[in-house]
């Protein structure tokens, strides 16, 4: 890089020790208001920075890589995800992309499971009736969701936040399932008592609860469509707190709104930040503002990450969370 400290432009409002320690290391541009950049802001950013640090809420496509300067040699993404990144117009252009794993996997492993928990047992409705003083005391069938003990659990995608999911399950007497690109290893199936499918729609279809924990790739996309959603039994539920892309949100709209399955718990949507009205006027349905990484601890350890990753890029080492295109 050409400075002895990088220019490193940050796109969104970071917690402020993130920050402070930033300024610290590089020469350091924030972004005090938190909006988000327009493509032309980012693009121009681009082509003065050594570094840029975006999260999920920009988008760089092949067209703004295109855009970069010359100086521009490292992305260091401020999140897990990387499907908001053109890999392979970054690979072409010699920039080197990083991410923050590992970090969120327990947050985000919390936040599904309690998902999990209030979408069969109806918080959310239990809440509004509090809340809106329509409640007129307990009744012996006021209220009734169903118990999730001893029911199975499936879910899409066994990698951290996956195999934390599957042990927080355990915990509630959940039985696991699971679909994987490669079958996991045997002692964490052991450890876990998992049972593996190598079949998506064979798991899917004897589900009681169906949870996604993969991650958005062009093979992943509406991974669950409407033909998949179909073969839920009604009584079963889904939970999603990955990427929307991963399912096709109108037709999930469709099994919901028709009974076709009997609840949602999502935290991502396929349209970020628009919510689908349908979904709104739903009330099987769970709906959180993609909150499930949202930990004061969690976002202090991406900034680690974020700040480790640069200052090994600078100092000519390999960063320890290089992305590689493969990998996604």
């Amino acid at each position: 890089m050409p400075h002895s400290k990088p220019l490193v432009i940050v796109t969104r409002k970071l917690p402020d020790p993130v920050e402070t320690r930033m300024m610290e290391l590089f020469q350091t541009r924030l972004n005090l208001c938190d909006a988000p950049m327009s493509q032309d802001q980012l693009a121009a950013a681009m082509r003065e920075a050594d570094v840029l640090v975006p999260t999920v809420t920009d988008r760089i496509d092949a067209a703004l890589i295109e855009q970069a300067g010359e100086r521009l040699k490292l992305i260091a993404s401020f999140g897990t995800g990387v499907d908001h990144i053109d890999l392979r117009a970054a690979k072409a252009r010699h920039i080197t992309i990083t991410n923050t794993p590992g970090v969120l996997t327990e947050d985000t492993a919390d936040m599904t499971m309690a998902l999990i928990l209030a979408v069969p047992r109806r918080i959310v409705e239990g809440s509004a009736l509090i809340r809106t003083g329509t409640w007129t005391g307990w009744s012996p069938t006021g209220m009734l969701g169903h118990r999730i003990h001893g029911k199975r659990l499936g879910i899409v995608g066994m990698g951290r936040i996956g195999t934390a999911v599957a042990r927080r399950a355990r915990g509630f007497g959940l039985s696991v399932h699971y679909h994987n690109r490669r079958r996991v290893h045997p002692e964490l199936e052991e450890e876990l008592e998992a049972t593996y499918w190598d079949n998506l729609d064979q798991m899917v279809g004897r589900m009681d609860i169906l949870s996604i924990n993969c991650p958005h790739t062009p093979a992943t996309y509406h991974l669950m469509n409407r033909r998949r959603l179909g073969l839920m039994q009604p009584h079963a539920y889904i939970v999603n707190t990955a990427r929307g892309e991963v399912i096709d949100e109108s037709a999930l709209v469709e099994v919901l709104r028709e009974k076709r399955i009997a609840g949602a718990g999502l935290d991502v949507y396929e349209h970020e930040p628009q919510v689908n009205p349908e979904l709104l006027a739903l009330d099987n349905a769970v709906l959180l503002p993609h909150m499930g990484s949202a930990t004061i601890e969690g976002r202090r350890d991406m900034g680690e990450r974020v700040i480790v990753n640069i200052r090994s890029f600078a100092d000519g080492h390999t960063p320890p969370d290089r992305v590689v295109e493969t990998m996604f």
